[in-house]
């Protein structure tokens, strides 16, 4: 008999010039011209922290910082495929296959049409599934809060998992 689960991630960073984080600007892998990125332990990708959220939540392991926490050295500017391809080896040692993601990034810029594709396919390989299971959607917070000022980038994934267990 199959079983389900369902896991929602959240993910928040503040923004800086690049010229202060000497980091580049990247969501779900892909690095994207930007005059600002994220002050962050690792890459910052806030995307791909929510995606090993969602993951790990939907197989009840707990979440990203319990298993690559913030006061360890070997995580500090790690690259966060890097974090996320260790979630999905987890998820799938404990029997979970990722049936399909969806994700929503929040910002007010740069635009993210042009690169919608790119990160699709990323997490896509990433996750170890065909591209037309994950989608990827970019919105704004029109000109509100922080995120809405520029100062903040935030993503929500939500992954439904199956299980023939």
């Amino acid at each position: 008999m199959k079983s389900f689960r369902v896991g929602l991630g959240y993910d928040l960073h503040q923004l800086v010039d690049q010229k202060i984080n000497q980091f580049p600007f990247k969501l779900g892998g892909i690095t994207i011209p930007f005059d600002k990125s994220c002050i962050a332990h690792s890459d910052g990708d806030v995307l791909i922290h929510a995606l090993c959220d969602a993951l790990l939540g939907a197989a009840a392991l707990e979440d990203i910082g319990t298993h690559f926490p913030d006061s360890e050295k070997k995580w500090h500017k790690v690259n966060s495929e890097e974090l996320a391809q260790k979630v999905v080896q987890l998820i799938h040692q404990e029997g979970w296959q990722i049936n399909n993601i969806d994700a929503t990034i929040i910002l007010e810029e740069p635009k993210l049409a042009p690169y919608k594709e790119l990160i699709k396919n990323n997490i896509a390989q990433i996750a170890q599934i065909p591209p037309h299971l994950v989608s990827i959607k970019a919105k704004t917070n029109e000109k509100m809060d922080s995120i809405g000022k520029g100062l903040a980038v935030a993503a929500h994934v939500v992954v439904l998992l199956i299980s023939n267990r």
